[in-house]
């Protein structure tokens, strides 16, 4: 089978995964070794954190981390599994239609079959969120670029109503929802709606919405069988895992600074298994 036939089928797959129940649970990496252990761990798809990659090679979240690393650490995420992947490029490093379509050609050459792009906008910005129209003809160009590489490329259009709280709080589940269908219209297949934690507006943006809905998990977040019975399609955990695993090694540095032993360091996943899970990747 060709790289792009292969490719393409990975994106009619993710398609695929998102047509619930059962929930797609996407946990999200941040290089190729976390990739690897979700695979393993059972994981039918997997997602890049914007947050993670960008921490990992030492930039703060936001755009900051310079498009070229992005690409290469999507890359290797691809490489290192045999299940679909999704890409975080936040607002799609680009000012224009024209330009995200250059970022998804250059995108679709990592081997990712999904992206999930934002309408939140930089801190500073005279205005928390795109203008609609902005963010519609920006999804639309998306689409084109994949559709002209051949690729099914999964597009998740994410609106941060919710995330940056816009507006008044009795109003932000209608404006989210207007944004929602209108980047719906855009052709995308998925709409992210993170910062909702809620059974009540997570029904609401089920019952409103004609596309699979992605939910952001949190600790306030319903369990997955939850948010399967409330018809949630896909639930991405972000950067929740990437700072869990960060925040247990610094407890354990912390403890053997302290004067403490060396038992903590004791594991599951050996030096042994996790290397030679590299380099059957590798081979």
């Amino acid at each position: 089978m060709s790289d792009l036939a292969s490719q393409k089928r990975k994106a009619e797959l993710l398609k695929s995964l998102h047509q619930a129940p059962p929930i797609l649970v996407l946990p999200n990496a941040w290089d190729a070794a976390s990739a690897a252990l979700f695979a393993l761990a059972g994981a039918r798809a997997i997602a890049t954190t914007s947050a993670g990659v960008a921490n990992a090679l030492g930039f703060a979240d936001g755009q900051f981390t310079p498009l070229a690393e992005v690409l290469t650490a999507t890359r290797r995420v691809a490489e290192a599994v045999p299940v679909p992947v999704s890409a975080d490029l936040e607002a799609g490093y680009a000012d224009t239609p024209a330009a995200l379509q250059a970022v998804i050609k250059q995108l679709l050459a990592t081997g990712a079959v999904g992206v999930n792009l934002e309408d939140g906008l930089p801190p500073g910005s005279p205005q928390p969120l795109r203008d609609v129209a902005d963010q519609q003809a920006r999804l639309r160009a998306a689409r084109a670029a994949a559709d002209a590489a051949g690729i099914p490329l999964m597009i998740n259009a994410r609106t941060d109503v919710f995330l940056h709280q816009v507006g008044a709080p009795e109003s932000r589940l209608g404006e989210a929802l207007r944004r929602l269908k209108a980047y719906a219209q855009a052709g995308v297949d998925c709409l992210f709606a993170p910062g909702v934690a809620d059974a009540a507006t997570i029904a609401a943006l089920v019952r409103e919405l004609k596309l699979p809905l992605n939910i952001l998990a949190g600790p306030a977040t319903p369990a997955v069988a939850e948010l399967q019975k409330l018809g949630v399609a896909r639930v991405s955990l972000g950067s929740g895992l990437h700072r869990a695993s960060l925040a247990f090694a610094e407890r354990l540095a912390r403890e053997i600074l302290a004067g403490g032993g060396f038992k903590t360091l004791a594991s599951d996943l050996t030096y042994g298994k996790l290397n030679g899970l590299m380099q059957n990747r590798s081979a």
